[in-house]
């Protein structure tokens, strides 16, 4: 094999394509580049510093400008806004907001190929603030209904854009633990906005206001303050970015183009499109997330208010959210990394859901005394946020680039998301405190999570190993526009499993 050195001396490549013509990577038989590992991990170093903090900055907001809703119920929000205690107008509250979440993240993820990402995302955190501090000024069940759906609207394009944002800068067995830190915000957001409502709701009177609306109003203003810093924090695009040294971003983008082989940009047409939204993959990866995102949707809209019926007050259940969270915290990012070690993933997914299933079984036997319920809140926390990074980054490794990218994660993560229509609806008010409804959903779904990654696994290596026997060299006669938006369907492209 014909291996090169990697020089940073050559001619530099002005974006990802032209360092694959410049540098033919075709295959490992092929011509392979050599790069210094010093010289390398300093380069991701410098990417991870540019890229991820600001991301994690803006998903913590994101998350606890959308959980705070279940802090502020048991300060007393439904007693002001006059929701009668046994109706479901708090669950009305929160599929208002899921809906438009869920129906506008496919459109507005194509919008992020459209509109420089600094631009879209710190504009979309912008506007989903001033919603947030609205819902501090609202006087009924709809003001507040209507500032959720808004929020939802404005928050639609933001995970997955920060999924795609951050897969375009990191070779696939990079990803995940890049990605499981990102996401690691929103469970660091479940400690952080239990002891944040704690301090804000002891403003009680100031200004005239309740402690609830407090928690609205200064989170609000605080996500819209972090919007415009973000403006000139965010990273763009690799071929366009600016904290690199040009042979730096050279490197970058040959080592990028290196592990995706053939697999190019694609260009959006009607056929790529068609044939994206009837990939199996992403259909069989979206149901397990749907799985995984029941149970998450369910710990942040309804943990405070289970720890209350288990005997805490509200203070002492806000602040006994945050060990749950934290404990979650660890073991999510320990999993991410030895995923990447181990360039795996199914076995991970399995890990999490069947910690989850666990933590549903405690809640569905009513176990005695309460510190065995509080443990089931700890392991399905902990599974659900070990699940769904590897989820994610999963369908992300296996979508090739470009378009098929985008609408594969924002389909997944959307359609996932339509799971937390069920959690606010199961979780019935005139049957607290023992939600058998919620809680056998709960486990149920969990056991059709693990059930799907077990059929993308087998589905996935039987893939390879017909590709491995060159059952799928025919498609190498295709023309070379349609060869080169083949994506994942490439011959020489190997999935992850």
């Amino acid at each position: 094999m014909d291996v090169s050195v990697y020089d940073p001396r050559i001619p530099k490549a002005s974006s990802l394509e032209d360092s694959k013509e410049k540098a033919p990577l075709a295959s490992v038989s092929d011509s392979d580049f050599v790069f210094d590992r010093a010289l390398e991990q300093r380069l991701i170093l410098k990417i991870d510093l540019a890229v991820l903090p600001i991301l994690f900055m803006l998903f913590l907001v994101s998350f606890v400008d959308r959980s705070n809703l279940a802090n502020a119920r048991i300060e007393g929000l439904e007693h002001s806004l006059h929701i009668p205690p046994k109706s479901n107008g708090y669950n009305v509250a929160l599929f208002s907001f899921t809906i438009p979440y869920v129906l506008f993240e496919v459109p507005a993820n194509l919008m992020l190929k459209k509109i420089k990402p600094q631009w879209w995302l710190s504009g979309l955190m912008f506007s989903w603030g001033i919603c947030t501090m609205g819902q501090g000024f609202t006087q009924n069940l709809r003001s507040l209904v209507t500032c959720r759906a808004l929020m939802g609207f404005f928050e639609s394009g933001f995970v997955p854009g920060c999924a795609y944002l951050i897969g375009s800068y990191y070779k696939r067995h990079e990803f995940q633990f890049r990605y499981s830190i990102f996401f690691s915000a929103a469970i660091l957001a479940g400690a952080f906005s239990g002891f944040l409502a704690y301090l804000l709701a002891k403003m009680e009177g100031v200004g005239g206001y309740e402690g609830w609306r407090w928690i609205f109003i200064i989170e609000g203003l605080i996500t819209i303050t972090i919007a415009f810093a973000a403006f000139f924090l965010i990273a763009p695009w690799p071929e366009d970015c600016r904290f690199l040294k040009p042979h730096e971003k050279d490197m970058m983008l040959r080592r990028l183009a290196a592990d995706r082989r053939h697999v190019k940009h694609d260009t959006l047409t009607l056929r790529s499109f068609v044939t994206t939204l009837t990939d199996w993959k992403i259909w069989v990866g979206m149901l397990a997330y749907f799985g995984a995102d029941h149970s998450a949707s369910a710990i942040v809209s309804f943990q405070p208010t289970i720890l209350t019926q288990l005997g805490y007050t509200a203070s002492e259940a806000q602040v006994h959210t945050i060990p749950v969270f934290m404990v979650a915290l660890v073991l999510a990012i320990t999993v991410a990394w030895v995923s990447d070690r181990l360039q795996h993933r199914y076995a991970f997914c399995m890990l999490g859901a069947t910690i989850c299933m666990i933590g549903w079984g405690i809640e569905l036997a009513q176990a005695n005394p309460v510190g065995a319920r509080y443990f089931g809140m700890f392991a399905i926390t902990t599974g659900v946020y070990i699940l769904m990074p590897v989820l994610v980054v999963w369908n992300l490794n296996n979508l090739g680039t470009g378009y098929r990218r985008v609408i594969g994660a924002a389909f997944q993560i959307g359609g996932g998301n339509c799971a937390a229509l069920v959690s606010q609806n199961v979780f019935i008010a005139s049957h607290a405190p023992r939600y058998p409804e919620g809680y056998g959903v709960g486990f149920a779904l969990n056991v059709m999570a693990g059930v799907c990654c077990t059929a993308l696994f087998f589905g996935l290596r039987t893939e390879n190993r017909r590709r491995d026997q060159g059952l799928r060299d025919s498609r190498l006669a295709l023309p070379q526009d349609e060869l080169d938006n083949l994506g994942d369907d490439h011959p020489d492209f190997r999935y992850t499993l």
